[in-house]
């Protein structure tokens, strides 16, 4: 048996001849023999497009903030597996998360499970024995199928519907809508943050008797000035400080969060969306750095709906200088519209492989011809972020930006450059 998490991490990965597996069958059969049940007293589960690991933080750094003992399961993460699960705050250590593996193995038999699905349950088994008032869950991938999806959620938060990974989910909105509609729960809250969600979306819901609560309808939200936003629904609003997390998009991820933690069956203290709001944190997620006068940006945006959040954000905050952009994709995505989205607030291009993500990394070169014709077609090209990077900086001058982007990996290698150790 495996004795390290490094081990126990390599043994996963092994388990199941597919690293994307759909179906509830065997994480149900697994989770009986666990006697799993609920994780906590109460349980939201965040299914989105994008926007879900920042709603997730509001969600949890809003509840802390009320006194509210939690547990916050993600993915992926970005440097350390523990990252994916945290209980009142602090991510899970090796040996926890050992002790939960371990149990999983236990319990399975000859069921393969994927990694995604043996994490899960290694999340819930903790989750469980840590007493929790609150459990949040990101969806992995769709939602219906997904492994979260085994526990039922007393509110179920889907953040914005868009195009991605269409090879599992179906190829337009109202397909990928419908997918991610299913960890609603009949007569139960489901919150919406598209203003305009899929028709897919509210039958699902109408069908069950979810009662859905949506952005522009049933809770609003808008900037006050600089400092402050203000969130509402019929009779009753907060005026809020603004988020730490940058990025126009973030305060529809934190008024979905208040929405979802407001239909949750718990009395929660105004002052604590006030001190919660701003103490949410994500890595990844625009996050800054200061190098020589250059501020550089690292951003885990990788699909159209992501380039256009970011485009707004670069609108938004413009720069004395040049905008330099790392870009790095995996296969599966649409790298044309996510250059387009971006384009017009980038002064020069570097791209870069992300062969480090296996079989769905992206070579720079294939990279480079799918961007033929593109404003990123004079790019300079590298076999990886780790190389592009320092030499966009060594390129730009103080009062530039440097912005790294196009997927998890990429951000990866940008904070190990940034950040080493």
């Amino acid at each position: 048996m495996p004795k390290t998490l490094d081990q126990w991490l390599a043994y996963i990965e092994r388990q199941h001849p597919r690293p994307v597996e759909m179906g509830l069958d065997r994480v149900r059969e697994v989770a009986a023999r666990m006697a799993l049940a609920r994780p906590a007293a109460h349980v939201v589960t965040v299914a989105g497009t994008n926007g879900k690991g920042s709603t997730v933080a509001f969600v949890e750094a809003i509840a802390r903030a009320a006194g509210l003992r939690t547990g916050a399961y993600t993915s992926p993460h970005l440097l350390r597996y523990n990252e994916r699960v945290r209980i009142d705050g602090r991510d899970a250590d090796d040996g926890a998360l050992v002790g939960a593996f371990a149990a999983v193995e236990s319990a399975r038999g000859q069921t393969p499970l994927t990694y995604f699905e043996f994490g899960t349950l290694a999340a819930l088994w903790l989750f469980q024995r840590s007493q929790l008032d609150l459990a949040i869950l990101e969806v992995g991938l769709g939602g219906r199928l997904d492994a979260t999806n085994v526990v039922d959620a007393d509110v179920a938060v889907v953040t914005t519907v868009d195009l991605d990974h269409q090879d599992w989910l179906g190829d337009d909105r109202e397909a990928i809508g419908f997918e991610k509609a299913g960890i609603a729960r009949a007569w139960k809250p489901l919150v919406l943050g598209d203003d305009d969600p899929p028709a897919s979306v509210l039958r699902h819901a109408y069908a069950i008797g979810a009662s859905a609560i949506r952005a522009g309808s049933d809770f609003f939200f808008e900037s006050v000035d600089g400092a402050h936003w203000r969130w509402r629904e019929l009779n009753f609003d907060m005026m809020l400080p603004m988020p730490a997390l940058a990025a126009p998009v973030q305060l529809r991820n934190a008024a979905t969060a208040i929405a979802a933690l407001r239909a949750l069956d718990v009395e929660l203290p105004q002052d604590a969306f006030a001190r919660g709001v701003p103490a949410a944190q994500v890595q990844g997620r625009l996050q800054r750095f200061g190098v020589g006068g250059i501020d550089v940006l690292v951003d885990v945006g990788h699909n159209p709906q992501a380039a256009g959040a970011l485009a707004a954000w670069l609108r938004a905050v413009p720069v004395a200088g040049r905008t330099h952009a790392v870009y790095a994709a995996l296969a599966d995505k649409d790298v044309v519209a996510v250059v387009e989205a971006v384009a017009g607030g980038v002064d020069q291009w570097w791209l870069a492989g992300s062969t480090d993500a296996g079989a769905r990394g992206l070579e720079a070169g294939v990279l480079a011809r799918r961007l033929a014709g593109t404003p990123a077609a004079a790019a300079r090209v590298q076999d990886h972020v780790a190389q592009a990077l320092p030499e966009a900086m060594a390129q730009a001058q103080a009062g530039d930006r440097v912005l790294v982007f196009g997927s998890f990996h990429a951000a990866v290698e940008a904070l190990r450059v940034l950040a080493p150790g």
